[in-house]
């Protein structure tokens, strides 16, 4: 095996092949047993000519002492990174200090930029474009995998996809700066200290979208105090007098508006900073798992895979949507259970009026709480097939569709038994109950998957790792074989989306029954202190390097967090205009109070509609930056529409 794949290296026909420099940037692993037409086949695509429907790419083999594994580690050539850049769209910093899209033919203009400067170019960024060039593989005229006929192909088919759903394919992940890892580990999570995180640093190593998860937590967890402080007295002073909470709740919902709108902007500072707030994605390529038929893309002229829109819309209507309301009617039956058992504890208590009783009030709804969980989690695994079967084209669309769903049965699920209580049962002690029974058994389980697991993990990862080694080594003193053989064996960071969503359910228990539970922002500041440092351990020591994805924003989360907050103004207007004093001004005519309440509802969200056009989402400078870059490359187009007509 070990004679072909020097074939393969030696008929590298690319213009600097003979770079001999290979810096091992991602890893393959195929499974045991592959058979070797598989693997010159897959290698050979991985190393061909572009023109040939290939990569480009360098491949090696990883070469331990038990001889050639079924290991292989992907590189590329310094210029096939430039050139790959410029495919991508990378931004970058030029020589004036604008940031514009890297280009090959332009790349002297750009800072820091040298032909022998290899590190122009951070690392994640060229891991980012070896994961596209990779997943950009696709069949051409083969009609199965070689080796194995039941492993299908059809042109258009992504060949990394087809070899890991076939089981053929194990994993591909890109590989840690064991130098640079233990810097960010030190300034990011290794001392306890007051003060920002090292977004850029984070950003360098694991990618604009994790950097901008982690900046969003940070941020959030500082705009979260004002409610934790302003909540303390309100609950210690005025437990019961509702009218006194209408300015805790007024500034609760202005308060809402005004930090995420300020996040726009911070958003729009660090992703300009970063270059991806200029990317453009509206050419964005196919996702691995799209399929169909292999045709062309009549905005690029591209080929690629072509799936009927009609197909994709019925598999939603009439699959995906019958079932996400099927899942809800559950989601409702459970809740009704629980209540049931809630009738059960007070009628327990009033029985028996001991302190097991009135421990025993807390039960349903802890109960409750881990069941939500499970629900939470089982339905996530059904929501990411539906997702995938409806055969989404671009991996913005599979992931809008995909926390729609979500958000929807977790808002429900989570909230549901809120709104009853409120709205229905007017039990504003019962409330009370449950909304804090609820947030801080969640933030428990919560702890408990994302501190107290992944110590444990780290811990038995550092006692495989020394039973492993033959002598005493430090991290930095792993050889390449060794650190490989422990990186595969971590545990794989499925993204951000499961802490967005942790932070999005806190929002809400934060932002809709404010005036219920002021509390609730003091316990959600606690949580999230310890979110961050679990999360960098997490990142840094317990999974493996996930791959680099740019991103310019947080996504269809900021429209989650945004619709959260107007249906926070409706909640807690309509609990202080249920509460007795301000029943007590409209004893006559219960019609005044309802429009009363509806006329203040309507006010707010003008206000709150108001700021938020007031407020920019891109501060000044960053709005003449963009608008020069425009101006300029329309004058661009015209003088080269001027020379074409010369």
């Amino acid at each position: 095996m070990v004679e072909k794949m020097k074939e393969l290296v030696e008929s590298w026909s690319f213009l600097d092949a003979a770079e001999s420099n290979f810096r091992p940037l991602v890893v393959i692993e195929l499974a045991k047993g592959t058979k070797e037409e598989t693997i010159e086949w897959f290698t050979k695509r991985i190393v061909d000519k572009k023109a040939n429907g290939g990569a480009q790419l360098l491949i090696k083999p990883l070469v331990t002492e038990n001889g050639v594994e079924n290991i292989y580690l992907v590189g590329a050539s310094h210029l096939r990174l430039l050139l790959g850049a410029e495919t991508v769209g990378l931004v970058k910093e030029c020589s004036d200090n604008s940031m514009r899209t890297f280009t090959y033919s332009s790349r002297k203009t750009f800072k820091h930029f040298a032909d022998d400067n290899h590190n122009f170019l951070t690392m994640a960024e060229c891991q980012y474009i070896i994961k596209h060039e990779l997943e950009n593989l696709r069949a051409k005229n083969e009609k199965m995998i070689p080796g194995y006929p039941q492993a299908k192909l059809y042109p258009g088919k992504s060949i990394v996809r087809r070899l890991l759903t076939s089981g053929i394919l194990v994993q591909i992940f890109p590989l840690h700066d064991r130098e640079e890892l233990k810097k960010l580990s030190h300034s990011w999570y290794g001392r306890v200290k007051v003060g920002y995180q090292p977004l850029d640093d984070i950003r360098c190593y694991f990618g604009e979208t994790i950097a901008l998860y982690f900046g969003f937590l940070e941020y959030f967890t500082f705009a979260l105090i004002p409610m934790a402080v302003i909540g303390i007295p309100y609950y210690v002073f005025a437990w019961e007098d509702y009218d006194k909470y209408v300015m805790f709740a007024t500034f609760n919902l202005l308060w809402s508006t005004v930090i995420l709108e300020v996040w726009k902007r911070m958003c729009a500072i660090l992703t300009y900073r970063w270059g991806t707030l200029l990317m453009k994605r509206q050419f964005e390529e196919p996702r691995p798992g799209f399929h169909g038929v292999l045709g062309i893309n009549p905005v690029t002229g591209r080929e690629e895979p072509v799936y009927s829109s009609i197909k994709r819309q019925l598999r939603i209507y009439l699959v995906s949507l019958p079932f996400v309301c099927l899942c809800l009617y559950f989601s409702l039956y459970v809740m009704m259970i629980y209540f049931d058992l809630e009738q059960w504890a007070l009628d327990y208590d009033k029985e028996n009026e001991s302190v097991f009783s009135s421990l025993m009030l807390y039960v349903p709804s802890i109960i409750y709480a881990v069941v939500i969980e499970i629900m939470n989690r089982i339905y996530r695994y059904a929501a990411e097939f539906l997702t995938s079967w409806e055969n989404h084209r671009l991996e913005s669309s599979y992931q809008n569709h995909l926390i729609l769903k979500v958000l929807v049965f977790n808002f429900l699920n989570c909230f549901a038994s809120l709104f009853y209580i409120a709205f229905v049962l007017f039990d504003m002690k019962l409330l009370r109950q449950s909304l804090a029974t609820l947030l801080i058994t969640s933030q428990i389980l919560n702890q408990f998957a994302e501190s107290l697991l992944p110590y444990w993990l780290q811990k038995r990862y550092n006692r495989r790792m020394k039973k492993r080694m033959c002598s005493k080594k430090t991290d930095m003193d792993l050889s390449l074989a060794e650190q490989v053989n422990m990186e595969k064996e971590m545990g794989t960071y499925l993204g951000t989306f499961d802490d967005y969503l942790e932070l999005f359910l806190q929002f809400g228990y934060v932002s809709l029954f404010s005036c219920v539970y002021p509390l609730a922002a003091v316990f959600a500041v606690l949580n999230n202190i310890t979110e961050i440092y679990s999360d960098a351990l997490k990142m840094c020591r317990v999974y493996k390097r996930p791959f680099a994805e740019p991103t310019a924003s947080i996504g269809v989360w900021q429209l989650a967090f945004e619709t959260m907050s107007v249906i926070s103004v409706v909640t807690n207007c309509i609990l202080i205009g249920m509460s007795p004093e301000v029943d007590a001004l409209f004893p006559d005519s219960k019609m005044d109070l309802v429009l009363t309440v509806a006329l203040v509802e309507h006010l707010l969200l003008a206000i709150k509609f108001i700021m938020a056009f007031v407020i920019p989402d891109k501060p000044r400078d960053i709005q003449m930056k963009l608008a020069k870059l425009e101006f300029e490359s329309l004058e661009a187009l015209k003088q080269q529409i001027c020379l074409a007509c010369l």
